[in-house]
C-alpha cells in the first residue's frame, strides 16, 4: 500500500535521495536537446544550431504548458496519497490526465498553424527560419506525447517512486542516443531526422512512466464524466496558476533570444549550445525543486511545519553549495566545451562568458524554484504566479533591453542575471514569511479550527471548487521538469468536505 513515507526521517537524506534519483531523469531528457546540437554541428552549419535555438525556445513554451498542467496531476494524487485516500487518487489521476490531453491536443494544434509567424517573433529569419520550422513542423505534434509523459511521472514521484520516474527518461536519453546517428547521418535528415528521434524518445517517456502508473501502482480508475466534470475547477484552479508561472519562464528566455538574435546568427548558435547546457549541468537544481515539493506536502499535511521550514532551508543550503560546484567545473572545461559543439567566432565568445561570470548566478534561479515550489505547497500559487511572471517580465524586459543598449550582447546575460537576483531575493523572504503565518494559524486555531476557518477562506479566496468529493478542491506538488507543489490545508479541506457529505447525507 502506498504510504506517505516523507513525515519522519532525515530531511536532508530525503532530498538528496529525490534530487539525485530525479536529475539524472531530468539532465537525460534535456541531454536528448544536447545530443541533437551535438550530432547537428557534427554536420558543419553554424545556421544548423541557431535555428535548433530559436526552435528550442519555442518548444521550451509547449512543453512548459505540459510541465503546468503535470502540476494538477501531481499535486492532487500527492495530496490524496498522503490522506489515504487510494480511491480517490486514481480518479484524480485519470480525471488530471483527461485534461492534459485535450489541453496539449489544443495548444499543439494552434502553435503547429502558426509556426513561421512564432519563429519570426523570436528573431529568426532566411534560411535559419526554414530549418527551424522543418524541425517545429514534426516535434510540436507531439506535445500530447511529452504533456502526458511528464504528468504520468509526477504521479510516480507523488507516489514516492523517483527511480520508475528517472527509468523513464534514461529510456527516453537512449532511444535518442541511438536514432538520432541515424536518421541524421544514415538517412540524411539533417535537421529534421533530430526532430524524429526525439519524438520517438518522447513516446518511450510515455510508455514507461504509463506502465508504472498502470501496472505496478495500479493507480487508474474509470472514467466517469460525472467526476471528470465536478473536477475540472479544482484542477484548473492548480493548473490554471501553475501554467502561467511556468510559462513565464520560456517568454522571459523568448525575449532573451530575441535580444541575442539582434547581434547576429553566431550569437543565437552560441546561446543554443547553452541552453541545452544549462539544464544538463544544473538538473540537480530542477529536481531540488521537484524534491521538495512531495516532502514539504507531506509534512504539511501531517501538520509538521518545523519540518516544513527546515525542508525549504536544507533546500537553500543545497543549491547553493551544488551550483558554486558545478559553475567551477564549467569555467574550467569552457575550451573543451567550445571545442566538442565546433563553435566559433561569435558563438564560442558567448560560451565562454556565460562559462566564466554568469553560471554561478544560477543560484538565484534555484532559490527561486525552491520559493515557488514553497507558495505552491502552502496553497499560494498566486504567489508563485506572480514571482515568475514578474521575473519574466519586469525582471527581464527592461534590464535585457538596457543591458543590450549599454554593453552589447553580454549586457543581455547580465542584465537577465539581475533581474534573477531581486525576484529570488524577495521570493526567498516571501516563502519564509508564508511558512510562519501558516504555522500561526494553525497555532491560533487548532485543527479543527483550521478547517472551519482556514479552508472556508481557502473556498472562496483560491480554489473555488465545484464538487463536495473529497480532495477534488485540493492542490499542490509539482515537478519541474518539474516542479511538485502542494497547496494549502487539503487535508483539513478533505475533513471539511467530508463533513459537509456526512451533513448533506
Amino acid at each position: 500500500m502506498t504510504v506517505a513515507k516523507f513525515v519522519q526521517g532525515s530531511i536532508m537524506r530525503h532530498i538528496l535521495v529525490m534530487s539525485s534519483t530525479a536529475a539524472v531523469g531530468i539532465s537525460a531528457l534535456f541531454v536528448v536537446d544536447l545530443i541533437d546540437i551535438f550530432f547537428l554541428s557534427l554536420l558543419g552549419e553554424q545556421e544548423l544550431a541557431a535555428a535548433v535555438g530559436y526552435a528550442g525556445t519555442i518548444s521550451f513554451f509547449t512543453t512548459s504548458i505540459g510541465i503546468g498542467l503535470s502540476i494538477a496531476l501531481g499535486a492532487l494524487v500527492s495530496r490524496a496519497i498522503g490522506a489515504k485516500q487510494l480511491d480517490v487518487a486514481k480518479r484524480l489521476l485519470l480525471n488530471s490526465a483527461v485534461v492534459t490531453l485535450l489541453m496539449s491536443l489544443c495548444v499543439s494544434a494552434v502553435m503547429t498553424y502558426f509556426i513561421p509567424e512564432v519563429l519570426s517573433l523570436v528573431g529568426a529569419t532566411g534560411h535559419t527560419a526554414e530549418l527551424a520550422a522543418s524541425y517545429l513542423y514534426i516535434l510540436v505534434p507531439s506535445l500530447p506525447i511529452i504533456c502526458l509523459a511528464m504528468a504520468l511521472g509526477a504521479a510516480l514521484r507523488a507516489v514516492g517512486d523517483a527511480k520508475l520516474s528517472m527509468m523513464s527518461t534514461l529510456a527516453g536519453g537512449g532511444v535518442n542516443l541511438v536514432f538520432d546517428p541515424i536518421f541524421i547521418f544514415a538517412l540524411g535528415m539533417g535537421i529534421e531526422g533530430a526532430a524524429v528521434a526525439s519524438v520517438l524518445a518522447r513516446t518511450a517517456v510515455l510508455i514507461i512512466a504509463a506502465r508504472g502508473v498502470i501496472t505496478k501502482h495500479k493507480l487508474f480508475g474509470e472514467f466517469e464524466l460525472d467526476s471528470f466534470k465536478a473536477d475540472l475547477r479544482p484542477i484548473f484552479a492548480i493548473a490554471g496558476p501553475a501554467m502561467l508561472t511556468n510559462v513565464a519562464t520560456p517568454i522571459g528566455n523568448a525575449v532573451v533570444t530575441r535580444a541575442i538574435a539582434d547581434f547576429g546568427d553566431g550569437y543565437v548558435a552560441g546561446w543554443a549550445v547553452l541552453g541545452r547546457l544549462i539544464p544538463v549541468s544544473f538538473g540537480m537544481i530542477f529536481a531540488l525543486s521537484g524534491a521538495i515539493g512531495p516532502i514539504v506536502g507531506q509534512n504539511f499535511g501531517a501538520h509538521e511545519f518545523s519540518r516544513v521550514r527546515e525542508s525549504l532551508t536544507k533546500a537553500l543550503q543545497f543549491c547553493i553549495l551544488y551550483v558554486i560546484a558545478v559553475s567551477l567545473i564549467l569555467m574550467l572545461l569552457q575550451e573543451q566545451i567550445v571545442s566538442i559543439f565546433d563553435m566559433q567566432g561569435d558563438s564560442a565568445d558567448i560560451i565562454r562568458f556565460f562559462c566564466s561570470y554568469i553560471s554561478v548566478f544560477f543560484i538565484f534561479s534555484g532559490a527561486l524554484f525552491v520559493a515557488n515550489a514553497s507558495f505552491n505547497n502552502l496553497g499560494k500559487p498566486k504567489y508563485s504566479t506572480f514571482f515568475n511572471v514578474g521575473k519574466a517580465t519586469i525582471g527581464t524586459i527592461p534590464f535585457v533591453y538596457f543591458g543590450a543598449k549599454w554593453a552589447g550582447v553580454y549586457g543581455v546575460l547580465i542584465g537577465q542575471v539581475i533581474g534573477s537576483i531581486i525576484f529570488a531575493v524577495f521570493g526567498v523572504l516571501a516563502a519564509f514569511r508564508l511558512i510562519d503565518k501558516v504555522k500561526q494559524t494553525s497555532l491560533q486555531y487548532g485543527d479543527a479550527e483550521l478547517v472551519n476557518k482556514a479552508d472556508e477562506e481557502l473556498l472562496d479566496s483560491e480554489l473555488m471548487p465545484s464538487s463536495p468529493n473529497p480532495l477534488s478542491s485540493s492542490c499542490a506538488q509539482m515537478a519541474q521538469i518539474t516542479e511538485e507543489q502542494d497547496c494549502e490545508a487539503s487535508n483539513e479541506l478533505t475533513k471539511s468536505l467530508n463533513a459537509t457529505d456526512s451533513r448533506a447525507g
